[in-house]
């Protein structure tokens, strides 16, 4: 194996779910997909439900589950007959037992659909599934390196949390157990990226990775769809916030409580958030019981183009997040010049800024500080401008995804220098089979990385 330095590499990008309009594994698939073909690497997706919108011509392959969450028909059991490998009764087994199957049952997929087609990939880039199937990857002779965005045990700890019931506890327990194989992964595998700092220290934290493994690659934004887009006009008193799921670490609720405040003030305030409402979620629950029915709109399934015009609607965006890794959210509406209040949960004063200069700064859980944020960014228009002129040049100077692509790049490069080197201190061993397109591609390393990929 010899890696050359302009080599085009050819990658196997793994994502367990990649839903297109709503989360940022979907997202983080296409675009980064985009830009490493764009630097001319040969890439291939393996996907499952719900499937990811690739652009053409990366192929996408479908690992279909029985998608026990699938919103059109959650909970549905298959059919017995139904029931053929040994990844499906994986699924079905952990489904029965409470416990969340997805990530395991589709690196299991994802092992037996490399296998007949080892020598067709230099490299698996795993989108945080964490599978025992990669470890069975690795066997073959593919070299793994996996993104960790943040470790889920976050997340389980404030849904436990959020719990009021001792059962609602247990469960919430039971489901997040997958989460102990994704830190055994993480340990045994080579080289891990993450998107910030932050991330680092948790994972580093949680699941006990050595720091020499993990390293910080930041995500980018679509800066050619989120930009400002003079025909649209600001809706005063517009707040806009995006919440894939209802779920406590994006701090929705804390949001709802500053918006009724904010009214109880005498703002003419309303909230748009893009995401899906469920009739009996906890967020439902909260407009009822806050009396905000004609004052929070909820929007779904929007395309990018869709979603950059609503931002653009708004006079401040929002993210109340209790936690965030990154947030993919924040600098989208940074780099539409939408101003910005977010919290200090985990990595946002590492994105946003932490001089107030380019967002307004709240704590996390802590409605009434988010609501005094919000109020000073809605009563002074000239602090408006300048936080959102000063937030689009902070997103547009550090984050594109030629960058993520560049940088990730590099880690392959080094994990596959790495496998070569352990191949030859093995006993017996002998020089591998070229893995590596024979055709160099100058431009790969033309270009310098910037100081915030963090190579």
């Amino acid at each position: 194996m010899r890696c050359h330095p302009n080599a085009r590499l050819r990658i196997a990008l793994l994502t367990y779910r990649g839903k297109p309009t709503c989360g940022g594994q979907g997202v983080y698939a296409r675009q980064l997909s985009r830009a490493l073909v764009d630097l001319g690497h040969h890439v291939e997706v393996f996907s499952g439900p719900p499937y990811p919108d690739i652009d053409a011509p990366t192929p996408v392959h479908e690992l279909p589950s029985f998608d026990f969450y699938d919103e059109t028909g959650p909970m549905q059991w298959p059919p017995l007959g139904a029931i053929r490998t040994f990844a499906d009764w994986v699924e079905v087994g952990q489904f029965a037992t409470g416990v969340f199957p997805d990530p395991l049952a589709f690196s299991l997929r994802a092992w037996r659909a490399l296998r007949s087609r080892v020598n067709d990939f230099d490299i698996v880039l795993d989108n945080q599934s964490l599978g025992y199937g990669l470890l069975a990857i690795e066997q073959m002779g593919l070299p793994v390196i996996a993104t960790i965005h943040h470790p889920v045990t976050i997340d389980r700890r404030l849904e436990i949390e959020a719990a009021d019931k001792w059962v609602d506890k247990y469960f919430r327990h039971r489901w997040y157990s997958f989460t102990t194989m994704q830190g055994r992964v993480a340990r045994r595998l080579r080289r891990v990226i993450t998107d910030s700092d932050s991330s680092q220290a948790d994972i580093h934290r949680d699941y006990g990775v050595p720091l020499d493994r993990l390293n910080v690659v930041p995500v980018g934004v679509d800066q050619d769809t989120f930009r400002p887009l003079p025909h649209v006009q600001r809706r005063p008193g517009r707040l806009v916030s995006m919440a894939s799921a209802d779920a406590p670490m994006k701090g929705l609720r804390y949001l709802l409580e500053a918006l009724a405040q904010l009214r109880r003030d005498g703002r003419d305030t309303t909230l748009l958030v893009i995401g899906k409402l469920k009739p009996d979620s906890p967020s439902a629950r909260t407009i009822r019981e806050l009396g905000l029915g004609g004052a929070v709109e909820f929007v779904n399934g929007v395309s990018d183009e869709r979603l950059a015009e609503l931002l653009n609607e708004a006079e401040v965006g929002v993210v109340p997040s209790l936690y965030e890794g990154f947030s993919l959210p924040a600098i989208e509406i940074m780099c539409s010049g939408v101003p910005l209040v977010a919290t200090t949960g985990g990595a946002l004063p590492e994105v946003v800024g932490a001089d107030g200069d380019t967002a307004l700064l709240a704590e996390p859980g802590d409605a009434g500080s988010l609501a005094t944020a919000i109020g000073r960014a809605l009563d002074d228009g000239e602090l408006r401008t300048r936080i959102a002129a000063n937030g689009r040049r902070r997103a547009v100077e550090r984050w594109t995804w030629r960058h993520t692509a560049l940088a990730t790049v590099e880690h392959q490069r080094a994990l596959l220098e790495d496998s070569e080197r352990v191949e030859s201190r093995r006993p017996g061993g002998r020089e591998a089979a070229p893995r590596f397109a024979a055709d160099p591609a100058p431009e790969l390393s033309a270009e310098p990385l910037p100081a915030a990929a963090r190579i």
